[in-house]
């Protein structure tokens, strides 16, 4: 069923089951007392889901931002539903979204893919990112990401500009102006 994996990041136990709602909750508020205590401002975890066809990812990202707010970002391809856990084929990738006064930063981690493979839509006040990478020689379907990234404000229109490199995409997005 569910078992940890180690990261750079942290290891930790995310519990999938309705049952565990509150034993999730107090790990998390325990969580966030000990990000207090130590003064951190950041901190992830994440999981694996193994089965006979199947491989799950999964994890979080919680950021203590200005006035002491947290921000909690999921990533990965495990959703929760009603009858359980279920491994999706596209995975949510982890990213940060920066705002940078005239214009935002948004990095996510893309590993697995090309640069060509990846596709940015952007309308309004949503950026998509989207990529398919190539099947592998192995037979192994190529991996497949989406994210659909709400920004606090309109962007100007026209394309963003993006890099990518060693599995990390910075994509700059330019605000419109007010007024």
């Amino acid at each position: 069923m569910a078992k940890n994996k180690k990261s750079e990041r942290g290891e930790g136990e995310i519990n999938l089951g309705l049952g565990g709602v509150f034993r999730g909750l107090g790990n998390l508020i325990d969580l966030l007392t000990e990000m207090a205590e130590e003064g951190k401002t950041e901190v992830s975890r994440t999981g694996e889901l193994k089965g006979k066809e199947l491989k799950g990812v999964y994890g979080f990202n919680i950021k203590i931002g200005l006035g002491g707010t947290p921000t909690v970002e999921t990533f990965g391809n495990v959703r929760k539903t009603k009858e359980g856990p279920v491994v999706e084929e596209v995975r949510e990738p982890l990213l940060d979204v920066l705002d940078e006064g005239d214009s935002f930063r948004i990095i996510a981690e893309l590993p697995g893919v090309e640069a060509s493979d990846i596709k940015l839509d952007l309308k309004d006040d949503i950026l998509t990112i989207a990529a398919e990478g190539k099947d592998l020689p192995t037979g192994q379907a190529g991996r497949k990401y989406s994210k659909e990234v709400l920004l606090s404000s309109r962007a100007q229109p026209g394309p963003p500009t993006m890099s990518y490199r060693n599995g990390i995409l910075e994509v700059r997005v330019r605000k419109a102006p007010t007024g």
